[in-house]
């Protein structure tokens, strides 16, 4: 659909009736969808129905009497009565596939109501067509098409939290904890935990354990405190847990188990329900609206020839996924399970989930190579902290001694590698660091070209034969600059590539950068600190970015807010009076806060201090304002589940991406890598994980104000400003596509 398309589609809207409902199991986020739904339905001159009990706060429940045919006959009774022809349901995959059901019976249930007498023919002939949209709401993540699931982040910060404070008390008593989650069928939550912490094993439906794994599983904790100097073990188990036989493993026998063989002091934690309570993250705050808007603008195209969709995330775009594919390709999961073909259910899950286990057993398992190869590859990290470099450093040094590379460290970024802060790291060097926060390394923001003969010098007598630099945009130009040097320095022809890892999501190549997620987190979590019980208040909030504004910007989704201020959204006096008068307009009616973001080099003369005192003035008698400077806080704490993942993952497909280039330049006893190929950033793009020249990228940089020239998610700020009851045009909204599901498309490996 074109953009001029939208806006007259926005025309026809004024007073079509829509209602959004939640059923089936409760998933955090699924406020935030409803909000999007809802206001995004009213934007657009809907009118918007909420339909109870139909958690979240309109209740969800998984009603029985739609199961029946006179249930679905009073459903559409209700639906009739207020003049209902659209309908938004936000469930797990039960849910979607009876909300279908009721979709495909709609003509014969109108023609059962208009028989019975309870609504006239002319009624029926009003509300022949019934259209549906399905947004998927379930922690498990286990639905076939989308990458991930309103409520699935959510759920992992709550067992992340858990386990982060478990292996503090197991570390001070030496213990082993065995820890359940939820997953039934599915094992995701439990294989991502498990990567995200660095478990010692885990259990999930479907791989279940070979015969003898009992001797296997004991023999690994074992060793991880004979020779790993390990203090503590960490198991986790999915509920749904089989042998290969399919009997169930339960936590309690783990325990058991490991006490009988191993004599350590094991307990067992089940977490239980409160993995799907609590405030949902910012990942599913940002999700929930990206996909509820998305719904309306797909309900409101929809026509009777349309078939029944499903939003879905794709990389980082919403997309339109036809529900039946979506069911049949879920379907298929259980059915290699039920069948023992585990391998299989294991690529039908998605290739996000396959990469997911195999990057975890290569982690978890040491293996010694069989034999030792002539590289040798150093680590260092560079730029401002980012939380998630150690679970990026942790697994590509894991990665490096499986390949048989010999891997050091350096301390202090460029600065140390030029002045040898060099050391050797082994597989028990980096336990442990997933979960830690900042850079354990070290790092500067310190530049290569002016210690370009020491850094020669360095890498000359370590004999270093490749660089994996963890950083943000000083990492990149940094390699950038390096590579330009190799026509002064032939030791300087080795492969290198940059792992980006900033708060600010500011290096090219690259959609997502390691550390972003956990800042808006942060973000978040302060923001909400400071306006938890406050009336008539708004609060100016000043965030980190440099001249990026992707922090301002999802943050500002993330939490509502009802305006973020940034460089590339160039803003003038006029823009701010007419902030200063929509919120004042909103706190006169029943808002009672606001919320402004300002990103710190949003304009050199709308100070943060300026706007504070704009807004207090101009809204003197109406709310009072109040200013919060979020600083380095945003650097610091754990890192999130995302960004322990994201950062684990990039890792090893780094260090892969070395080996083969290391292979590929070795030449008559030494490496001579020289061609653009061989100096890369690794970034998630869409949902392709991609190594780009960092020569092909220097075309596409600002570096004045140190981003790429081109942000993909400058269009996500529309929605902020629709969310934000703004009267802007719905040209500048750009539709999600049809996308179908096949084994192709879900072998693809998203990064998440």
């Amino acid at each position: 659909m074109s953009l001029m398309d939208l806006e007259k589609l926005k025309m026809t809207c004024a007073g079509r009736a829509m209602a959004v409902l939640t059923s089936g199991g409760d998933a955090q986020g699924m406020n935030a969808a409803i909000r999007a739904v809802t206001r995004m339905g009213i934007y657009v001159g809907a009118k918007v129905y909420l339909i109870h009990e139909g958690g979240t706060v309109i209740g969800s429940a998984r009603c029985k009497a739609f199961m029946t045919r006179e249930g679905r006959v009073s459903a559409a009774f209700n639906l009739v009565k207020k003049g209902i022809t659209n309908l938004c349901v936000c469930g797990g995959d039960g849910s979607l596939t009876g909300a279908n059901i009721f979709r495909n019976e709609w003509s014969d249930l109108l023609d059962e109501l208009v028989k019975k007498g309870r609504i006239t023919d002319t009624m029926a002939k009003q509300h022949y067509n019934l259209n549906i949209v399905g947004l998927v709401g379930s922690i498990d993540n286990d639905f076939c098409g989308t990458d991930m699931t309103i409520g699935a982040d959510s759920a992992l910060h709550r067992i992340m939290e858990i386990i982060d404070a478990i292996m503090t008390t197991a570390q001070s008593h030496q213990r082993a904890f065995v820890l359940e989650v939820m997953g039934r069928h599915c094992g995701y939550l439990a294989l991502v935990s498990a990567l995200a912490s660095g478990a010692d094993w885990v259990f999930i439906p479907e791989a279940p354990p070979q015969e003898g794994w009992e001797d296997n599983m004991c023999a690994r904790l074992k060793g991880s405190r004979t020779s790993g100097g390990s203090r503590l073990n960490i198991i986790i188990v999915a509920e749904g847990a089989i042998d290969i036989n399919g009997k169930p493993i339960s936590s309690n026998y783990i325990k058991d188990l490991v006490q009988e063989r191993l004599g350590y002091d094991t307990r067992v934690t089940v977490l239980g329900h409160v993995q799907r309570g609590g405030i949902p993250s910012a990942f599913d705050r940002m999700l929930s609206s990206i996909l509820g808007v998305e719904a309306v603008v797909a309900l409101l195209e929809a026509s009777p020839e349309t078939p029944a969709c499903v939003i879905g995330l794709s990389g980082n775009q919403a997309v339109r996924l036809p529900l039946v594919e979506c069911v049949e390709m879920t379907k298929l999961v259980q059915t290699a399970m039920n069948e023992k073909r585990f391998d299989e259910a294991i690529k039908l899950r998605g290739g996000s989930f396959e990469s997911n286990w195999n990057i975890y057993k290569s982690l978890a398992f040491h293996k010694p190579p069989q034999s030792k190869s002539n590289f040798s590859f150093a680590i260092l990290n560079v730029g401002a902290p980012a939380a998630g470099m150690n679970s990026a450093v942790r697994s590509a040094v894991r990665s490096g001694l499986s390949h048989g590379h010999k891997v050091y460290g350096v301390n202090d970024g460029f600065l140390g590698l030029a002045d040898g802060a060099v050391f050797e790291m082994e597989w028990h060097s980096v336990a442990g660091w997933t979960g830690q926060g900042s850079s354990l390394l070290g790092t500067k923001r310190t530049l290569p070209n002016s210690h370009l003969e020491k850094i020669v010098e360095t890498i000359t007598k370590f004999e270093i034969s490749a660089l994996l630099v963890i950083g943000g945009f000083e990492g990149y130009q940094g390699v950038l600059e390096l590579y330009e040097a190799r026509t002064h320095y032939d030791e300087l022809c080795i492969p290198m590539v940059v792992i980006p890892a900033t708060i600010s999501n500011n290096v090219p190549g690259t959609f997502f950068s390691v550390g972003t997620d956990t800042a808006v987190n942060c973000s978040c979590d302060k923001i909400k600190q400071s306006a938890s019980g406050t009336k008539r208040r708004v609060f100016v909030v000043e965030t980190m970015g440099g001249y990026c504004g992707y922090l301002a910007s999802a943050t500002g989704i993330a939490v509502g807010a009802d305006a973020a201020y940034i460089f590339e959204d160039p803003f003038n006096i006029l823009d701010l009076k007419t902030n200063v008068e929509h919120l004042s307009e909103k706190m006169k009616k029943d808002v009672q806060r606001g919320l402004i973001l300002r990103n710190e080099k949003c304009h050199e003369n709308y100070t943060t201090d300026f706007i504070h005192k704009l807004y207090s003035s101009e809204g003197k008698n109406i709310f009072d304002c109040r200013v919060n400077v979020l600083g380095h806080l945003q650097q610091g704490g754990a890192p999130s589940p995302f960004d322990r993942n994201f950062g684990t993952k990039l890792g090893v497909k780094a260090i892969e991406w070395l080996s083969e280039k290391l292979t590929e330049n070795y030449r008559q006893g030494r490496v001579f890598a020289n061609s653009p190929e061989t100096a890369c950033v690794i970034g998630l793009n869409r949902k392709v994980v991609s190594f780009t020249p960092v020569t092909e990228l220097k075309e596409i940089t600002d570096f004045e104000h140190r981003m790429p020239k081109v942000e993909w998610w400058l269009k996500l700020r529309p929605m902020l400003k629709m969310l934000a009851k703004y009267q802007t045009s719905f040209n500048e909204y750009v539709p999600g596509e049809i996308e179908h599901v096949t084994q192709r498309s879900i072998s693809i490996d998203s990064g998440f």
